[in-house]
């Protein structure tokens, strides 16, 4: 597998990275090691994890796992959704990231996290307050880099901008949604992490298996995300998603590879993305999507890929593209 670098860090990661999401709910522990390990096999050095997955769970089989490799890994976290009922166990404030950092320091058994995360803006809290929080914990050697997930570009570029005002340590990357049905990260988000050189590790490139086909009429498993949560079935609402799913698998067939490889690939060659990251329950589902790897789309192939959906509005409603009047595409 080969190795992009980060952002301006010099700091070198697989061309696909892994989230750990599914270790201790959908994948025990044993289970969690497979996938691990055939990562680790096909070269993956990126594992993302978070407090909140299976309520630190995953984070404790991480840091099982990574046991004599540490060193050879990029290991991130991320905190802000609430660990408990605590009135203070939550958001982004610096109060809680410095605890919550701590803690996942504990269950990855580590010594210092790689990147962490803001896993949400958090409105409540003033976003300089946030950012002194990851500050402290780089001036302190507990992280390296910090980082945001789930941003818009204003917030990421309003981060961006206090940090570099106040001579502190800047975001190095980005981790927001992006597949083929969910693309409004190409209007804001995707133009702004490549004007300031920073990393993009998009979630969810298989639209959370609907790309697989998986979740076709004539298809429906017993079970899947999609089936029994909330969260992912209001997420994809209204989309013509078993539409959008047959004609990519017909296309993916056309190919000669697996609509998962395909949709990772595709995600994988916008030249913002730094590395997708890829998510499992088991090695099966894993090593369909690391035949990523082995597709090179060409720019006619990718276009047609992004056909299959509508592209998201321009970011301004004052958009001259396709008319005399388009100085700058002539």
């Amino acid at each position: 597998m080969k190795t992009r670098f980060l952002g301006e860090t010099g700091l070198a990661v697989s061309q696909l990275a892994f989230g750990t999401m599914s270790f201790g709910n959908e994948a025990d522990e044993a289970e969690s090691g497979r996938i691990y390990a055939r990562c680790r096999d096909a070269g993956i050095n990126f594992f993302d994890c978070a407090d909140v997955y299976s309520k630190g769970r995953a984070e404790e089989i991480l840091g099982r796992l990574i046991r004599g490799q540490r060193d050879e890994l990029v290991l991130t976290t991320k905190g802000t959704f609430p660990m408990s009922g605590g009135a203070n166990d939550c958001g982004s404030s610096r109060y809680h990231i410095v605890r919550a950092c701590e803690a996942s320091l504990r269950r990855l058994d580590t010594d210092r996290i790689d990147i962490y995360f803001l896993h949400r803006f958090d409105p409540r809290t003033a976003l300089d307050e946030s950012l002194r929080g990851l500050e402290q914990l780089v001036q302190q050697g507990k992280i390296l880099y910090p980082a945001v997930s789930n941003f818009a570009a204003w917030q990421t570029q309003r981060a961006l901008d206090l940090q570099d005002r106040n001579g502190w340590a800047k975001l190095v990357c980005i981790q927001p949604m992006y597949n083929l049905l969910k693309r409004q990260v190409e209007v804001e988000l995707l133009p702004m992490a490549e004007a300031n050189r920073i990393g993009v590790f998009p979630y969810s490139p298989l639209a959370a298996g609907i790309l697989t086909g998986k979740y076709s009429a004539s298809a429906r498993p017993d079970s899947g995300r999609m089936l029994v949560n909330r969260t992912y079935q209001t997420r994809y609402a209204g989309l013509d998603s078993d539409g959008v799913a047959k004609r990519f698998a017909a296309l993916a067939q056309r190919v000669g590879t697996s609509p998962a490889a395909l949709a990772v690939a595709w995600v994988a060659a916008h030249p913002a993305v730094t590395a997708p990251l890829l998510g499992a329950r088991n090695v099966e589902q894993l090593a369909s999507c690391l035949g990523a790897v082995d597709l090179t789309l060409s720019p006619e192939l990718y276009a047609e890929i992004a056909a299959l959906t509508p592209a998201p509005a321009p970011a301004t409603d004052r958009t001259d593209d396709g008319s005399e009047f388009d100085l700058w595409r002539r």
